[in-house]
């Protein structure tokens, strides 16, 4: 009989957000592993974010998902609180000492950015002792705005700053009975050891989310049309889906500075080429502001550059994907930033020109499987010391044919799948279980 684990995860499908990733690709392996899911997520109407309806068709059948409520957002909004963990968070203890009341749950795996959530997982523990995991795909407490320069963090500097002072407070609480963390980024288990002194390195697995190879499987059958580009229109488009932000800046403007360049000496090759951003704002709205576009402005290629700020459906952006002729990936100043959409844009199988920082996993990924070509950066370089790598790139991505496929190795891709990703994880689950139970 498989072991059941409870997932929380606020955000779920149909909602389009990144945080349910690595819990959606891994669902048609658990059993497989020995493990039942039981979801405890928010009801979809309760949440403020993009409804992708396709998602659903993803999930095994029969998956045992409890939906919750969440306080209204028109409500709390006046107290600014739209945050969907406290707007959820008195529901989701009551469903979760419920089920924990009524259920045999051999295992509690918080998989969410909603991080407050957390703070329910020694509560739990306190009185049902059931070991729970923590799962951090971005750092909760962090001092990434005075490291990186993030002049304006998401909600405000007023937001993050009362988010930042609540985190001292409510992350150290959660550590405290944790059995085991995973997390995607090598960096966060340094932090987390330094800051927690009764933490031990075997409580620790570093696992980034898993390539979502059943979507491209089942994407062909959706029909799904993307409204950004023609791409029957005789240009080249080429295409960035994801945020924006100013720790981005630096590559940006080393890409935007490389095909001035470029165009100045060639300018009948950028005709025509042009470039899309899409997503770049975690805003909704009119509240969704441009970026990308004021920093291609700056070197004279605005012209050449479209930017969509808004967030579009999950399998939309997967098409975008398919339909591009050369996919750009931008990373952060930050060595720690891992852009788990590295693997979709692998398995679109276009030609990728990545600008990332040289300790971010992201490179030695795209030279191992022989996806794409990389130009790489640290704190010290500006933008006009890129030039160099970003011309040679540039001048091997518009050379091209339509319809090129890069030779990637897949055997190298292999350990990157879901399917992989998710044993892994399984077996963190069983070592968790088989400890505790031993203690």
């Amino acid at each position: 009989m498989n072991r059941k684990v409870l997932i929380i995860s606020p955000h779920f499908p149909p909602i389009n957000a990144p945080d349910h990733q690595r819990v959606r690709m891994g669902l048609p392996y658990f059993q497989k592993f020995g493990w039942e899911p039981l979801i405890l997520t928010v009801r979809p109407d309760c949440v403020e974010g993009i409804i992708d309806p396709l998602l659903t068709q993803t999930l095994p059948e029969n998956l045992s998902i409890t939906p919750i409520n969440a306080l209204p957002v028109e409500q709390t909004r006046r107290l600014g609180l739209n945050n969907i963990g406290w707007r959820c968070l008195p529901y989701l203890f009551a469903a979760g000492q419920r089920i924990l009341s009524t259920q045999k749950i051999d295992l509690i795996y918080f998989s969410t950015t909603v991080f407050i959530t957390m703070a329910l997982a020694p509560l739990w523990f306190r009185r049902f002792q059931v070991p729970y995991l923590l799962d951090f795909q971005d750092p909760w407490l962090n001092d990434y705005g005075k490291k990186y320069g993030y002049h304006r963090p998401p909600g405000g500097q007023f937001k993050y700053a009362f988010a930042q002072r609540l985190a001292e407070t409510l992350e150290p609480f959660a550590m405290g009975k944790v059995s085991h963390i995973i997390s995607v980024s090598p960096a966060y288990p340094q932090t987390l050891l330094e800051r927690y002194s009764w933490l031990k390195e075997d409580q620790f697995t570093v696992l980034p989310f898993g390539a979502p190879e059943k979507d491209f499987e089942f994407l062909p059958q959706l029909n799904v049309k993307q409204t950004v580009f023609n791409s029957h229109d005789g240009k080249r488009h080429w295409l960035y889906v994801g945020r924006g932000g100013s720790d981005m800046a630096l590559a940006l403007r080393a890409l935007f500075l490389g095909v001035k360049s470029e165009r100045d000496r060639h300018p009948e090759y950028w005709n025509s080429i042009k470039l899309h951003f899409v997503g770049t704002s975690y805003a909704s709205g009119e509240r969704a502001t441009k970026t990308v576009e004021p920093i291609a402005e700056e070197f004279g290629v605005n012209d050449l550059v479209e930017e969509h700020p808004h967030r579009i459906p999950y399998f939309e952006a997967l098409q975008l994907l398919v339909d591009s002729d050369g996919i750009i990936l931008i990373g952060s100043n930050n060595p720690d930033y891992t852009a788990s959409k590295l693997y979709p844009c692998i398995l679109a199988r276009k030609p990728i020109l990545a600008l990332f920082h040289q300790q971010s996993s992201v490179v030695d990924i795209i030279k191992n499987c022989q996806a794409g070509r990389v130009v790489t950066f640290d704190s010290q370089h500006g933008a006009g010391d890129l030039i160099p790598q970003v011309t040679e790139q540039l001048n091997w991505l518009i050379s091209t044919p339509k319809k090129y496929q890069p030779e990637t190795n897949w055997l190298a891709f292999k350990p990157y799948t879901a399917q992989e990703m998710t044993r892994q994880q399984c077996a963190v689950f069983d070592r968790v279980l088989r400890d505790f139970s031993a203690s």
